[in-house]
């Protein structure tokens, strides 16, 4: 586990990022000696046991598909599908590792298609997601050209679910930190900075959007995915206890009320590039994340709505300049 830091120390020392070294260090020692979840030994466990093979085969540009099926034996198939069942349930994807499809609750791949067309180029830029979940978008980014990739998420299980994928696909420019969004100091060094699905989780949105904001050096582009509802600038839901059965929703704006906060936190140049009702078959229930999914979360007798009235998950993409 050490190693996975100390290669991200050394690959920072030498670039616009070499200030965090002040203190990212002590954060990730805390959190191996302080703050590790509960079931964290019997993930590494499972990090530990994977079979090891010559991976060949390597596609993160239009999939995230690492190795193939004929690399590893039928024992070694089957250990590996018994060992990834085990850092269930598998949210954000798909993946296709050495054959085993990992049919994930999001289609992942369907946000990254529409976000895509309207951000800058990737190739060369570094880039931070910040709630990037297990990473699948992480390695999209870097099958876009991106030189350094860099996601944090604070959930263990996604951090051994990313550490699977890199098992195979040891890409030493893609990295994740077990990390929230308030433990980062003022870094102003990436090019671009992504949120997908993570302001309406937080307490206190428009400090929210000023720490994304002090992420990006100045002209850096955040790309901004969150719930959203219809209405003028004025118009905030917020949820009287949960939305579509979660507690951890504070506010969803409509799209004129977050280009006003965008605009209060200093970004310029904001479009709203695509909005898109979440359908049944983006997120969903399947072998790989069995409980309750999205059509769980609305109202049987009309989807436009969520189990509490509310109108049902609409997203938007905001695309904006540092």
């Amino acid at each position: 586990m050490q190693e996975w830091f100390n290669d991200f120390y050394a690959t920072i020392a030498k670039t616009s990022l070499s200030h965090w070294l002040n203190t990212l260090p002590n954060q990730l020692d805390y959190w191996k000696k302080e703050a590790q979840h509960g079931e964290w030994p019997q993930w590494e466990k499972v990090l530990k046991n994977l079979p090891v093979t010559k991976t060949r085969h390597i596609n993160v540009t239009n999939r995230v598909e690492i190795g193939l099926i004929e690399e590893l034996s039928e024992g070694h198939q089957k250990q590996l599908t018994h060992l990834l069942k085990r850092l269930m349930p598998w949210r954000k994807g798909p993946f296709y590792l050495h054959g085993v499809h990992i049919d994930t609750e999001w289609r992942s791949d369907w946000k990254w298609d529409r976000v895509l067309p309207h951000i800058s180029d990737l190739n060369g830029r570094q880039v931070l997601d910040i709630g990037c979940g297990s990473g699948y978008h992480l390695w999209r980014m870097r099958g876009e050209g991106a030189q350094l990739v860099v996601g944090i998420d604070p959930s263990d299980l996604f951090l051994a679910q990313f550490q699977t994928i890199k098992h195979y696909n040891p890409d030493p420019n893609v990295h994740l930190l077990p990390l929230g969004v308030e433990q980062l100091p003022e870094l102003k060094a990436f090019d671009t900075v992504f949120s997908m699905g993570v302001l309406y989780h937080r307490r206190s949105p428009i400090d929210f959007l000023a720490q994304l904001k002090a992420q990006l050096r100045k002209g850096g582009e955040l790309v901004l995915e969150t719930l959203v509802i219809e209405g003028d600038v004025n118009t905030v839901l917020v949820p009287t206890d949960r939305y579509a059965k979660m507690r951890n929703v504070w506010f969803i704006p409509s799209c004129d009320a977050l280009t006003l906060w965008l605009e209060r936190v200093g970004f310029k140049n904001i479009r709203v590039v695509n909005k898109d009702v979440t359908s049944l078959d983006e997120q969903r229930s399947t072998e790989w994340m069995q409980t309750e999914s999205l059509k769980d979360f609305l109202d049987p007798n009309d989807l436009s709505k969520t189990i509490e009235g509310y109108p049902a998950p609409l997203r938007a993409v905001f695309v904006a300049d540092a």
